[in-house]
């Protein structure tokens, strides 16, 4: 294993107006990195509110340079915060490192982070115009759903996606098309030395990414004056992938409930609530969030959650579902019960996975079937999947599937959840009465 570094230290930020970038600076022991996040033209960079959601950046941005030697100890340098941005900020490299530390056998528990004390007299000013959302895209189930959950309540909605320079993907762009809302850009530049981790002989794992795209949209937020960030997060994604003396460690961290409430807490404190940070999706299943899609059957030939339609090369980059990754079989599995075989056949260009015995122990992972951990992906939790299978095993155009059927029969050992708990309103959330789905209010 690399040796541990002996501190990160936050070297400052800068907003670059003329060119409509935040500059974020970092150094690991004598190695400094930089990071470039470009923003559309426009917007008001004098405006107070700019200031501290680019700082709310600069903080959460810094993991992803931190993991390359993952010190104990964390040097805020001249960058002060308050005692509860503190308390988030070791939270977040705790927990959103959770899967990082335990793949690479590292104990953060140790983690200090020392700098300045910052009392804020108040709020910084932000005067936004109500119902215009700013909706992070990433053109899989969950975010349409919202679009179309949010389309009728507001006048001035737009997407939200994150590129590298002069990179787009199509599993994003084809169905961001078929939404017909304006698309609201950000170009990331990482440190190339980063995407050379394995030559420089850094550590090397999963960064919460959600919750760097989360920052990087309020800022985008704040330039365009709009009232809220309304992410796609479902009820499962507070799911642990796995418990670790008595630990829950979750692949989807920055996806969950409580990073949610504790972002919500810091950028409340910055901004004083006049920016809304929320999931609209949080109070949902994945088989709820997917019988809505089937509501909106013109996207089911444009979207891709495939792993392999974001490979970052793009020579490795499918054009396809690839048919046998974990999401892969995933979306297939929650689809199953609501869209017909034939159709789901043609998404998957004749290799659906539930169609291949040879995918067999993907999916009872999916079910939590056998000892292996859940999928370190973003999936549902294992009681959704066996719910799919038993509801489209009981399809009439899946009678005789023998990966269903053998799903099925595996799982009999476990508790029937009922499906319609599944199909309705899980858990709490911070949705605000004016973006309410109907799905809330009945």
């Amino acid at each position: 294993m690399t040796q541990r570094a002996s501190v990160f230290t936050y070297v400052g930020f800068d907003l670059d107006a003329g060119r409509n970038r935040v500059v974020c600076r970092y150094r690991l022991d004598g190695r400094d990195f930089r990071e470039e996040i470009g923003f559309p033209a426009g917007g008001d960079w004098a405006q107070p509110a700019i200031e501290e959601a680019a700082r709310l950046l600069f903080l959460m941005a810094g993991v992803s340079y931190y993991k390359a030697g993952a010190p104990s100890v964390i040097n805020l340098g001249s960058t002060a915060v308050t005692a509860a941005e503190r308390s988030f900020l070791r939270g977040y490299y705790l927990d959103g490192l959770g899967e990082f530390s335990y793949r690479n056998g590292l104990d953060l528990a140790d983690l200090r982070i020392g700098g300045p004390e910052l009392v804020r007299p108040a709020p910084a000013h932000y005067a936004p115009t109500s119902a215009r959302p700013l909706i992070p895209f990433g053109g899989g189930l969950d975010s349409i759903v919202t679009v179309e959950l949010v389309r009728p309540q507001v006048h001035d909605a737009a997407l939200f996606v994150v590129n590298r320079p002069g990179d787009r993907f199509a599993a994003i762009e084809e169905p961001a098309r078929v939404t017909g809302l304006p698309v609201a850009r950000a170009e990331r530049l990482i440190d190339e030395q980063v995407l050379r981790s394995r030559e420089l002989g850094f550590l090397n794992g999963h960064v919460p990414v959600t919750a760097i795209i989360s920052a990087i949209a309020l800022v985008a937020a704040v330039l365009e004056g709009r009232d809220a960030v309304v992410m796609s997060n479902e009820w499962s994604a507070s799911s642990a992938t796995l418990m670790v003396d008595g630990r829950p460690i979750n692949h989807q961290y920055s996806k969950s409930e409580e990073f949610e409430t504790a972002l919500r807490g810091v950028l409340a404190e910055a901004l004083g609530g006049a920016l809304d940070y929320f999931s609209l999706l949080r109070p949902f299943s994945e088989l709820w969030i997917a019988r809505r899609f089937t509501e909106h059957p013109e996207y089911l030939e444009h979207f891709r959650s495939c792993n392999r339609a974001f490979h970052i090369d793009r020579d490795l980059r499918l054009n396809h579902w690839c048919g046998r990754c974990d999401k892969c079989c995933f979306i297939d599995l929650v689809l199953a019960p609501f869209v017909p075989e034939a159709e789901l056949r043609r998404v998957f260009d004749g290799a659906e996975p539930l169609a291949d015995p040879g995918l067999l122990d993907t999916f009872r992972r999916l079910l939590a079937l056998t000892p292996d951990a859940k999928p370190w992906e973003c999936v549902g939790d294992e009681v959704e999947c066996r719910v799919a299978a038993r509801m489209a095993a009981a399809r009439a155009d899946r009678r005789g599937n023998a990966v269903l059927a053998t799903l099925t029969a595996e799982s009999a050992r476990f508790p029937d959840a009922p499906a319609g708990e599944l199909l309705s309103t899980l858990s709490g959330h911070h949705i605000p009465d004016r973006y309410a789905p109907d799905a809330l209010l009945v």
